[in-house]
């Protein structure tokens, strides 16, 4: 509440990946004085993500909810990796799952690069994404425009106002 008092912004980047909803108290106390949390989700699909990242998504998804239910604002960001995680169906399926947080400001689809590589290979790190190519923008903003359209079906079919038989 320090922070809060003084009207200072506090933001939270995140992949999410340590949430553990035994230890929610603790998470909605963290909550209670970030201002914003920048979360990544790496890939949609649960059996892919595990491939890619070697964790699981529901603790991701599990603190995305988690936001929403506490009002935090949220943008997320996802890294489109051309032949990995550039899916039409997959960037709706992401869209569509954003779609059911009432507390998401922002979306942002990011086009993969390589300039880390060399830092893994200095390290003596195997690099998981070897050969893969950088994304361009486009692909990148094709995949926003994708992941909007999973967010928009969302809320049509389950924000749209319920009609009784009493309105004309």
């Amino acid at each position: 509440t320090y922070f809060r008092e003084r009207n200072v912004h506090t933001c939270l980047d995140t992949s999410g990946i340590c949430f553990d909803p035994h230890q929610e108290v603790a998470y909605r106390k963290l909550l209670s004085v970030t201002s914003l949390v920048i979360l990544d989700i790496k890939e949609i699909d649960p059996a892919k993500h595990l491939w890619l990242t070697g964790k699981p998504l529901e603790p991701i998804l599990g603190f995305a909810r988690l936001t929403a239910d506490v009002e935090v604002p949220i943008w997320v960001r996802h890294v489109v990796v051309p032949t990995i995680t550039d899916n039409t169906d997959r960037h709706y399926r992401l869209g569509f799952f954003l779609g059911s947080l009432k507390n998401l400001q922002a979306v942002d689809c990011l086009p993969y690069h390589v300039m880390g590589t060399a830092k893994y290979k200095e390290l003596g790190i195997p690099y998981h994404l070897e050969g893969i190519p950088a994304a361009t923008k486009d692909i990148a903003a094709k995949a926003t425009r994708t992941v909007v359209e999973g967010i928009k079906a969302y809320r049509r079919h389950w924000w749209s106002p319920i009609k009784t038989q009493h309105q004309s």
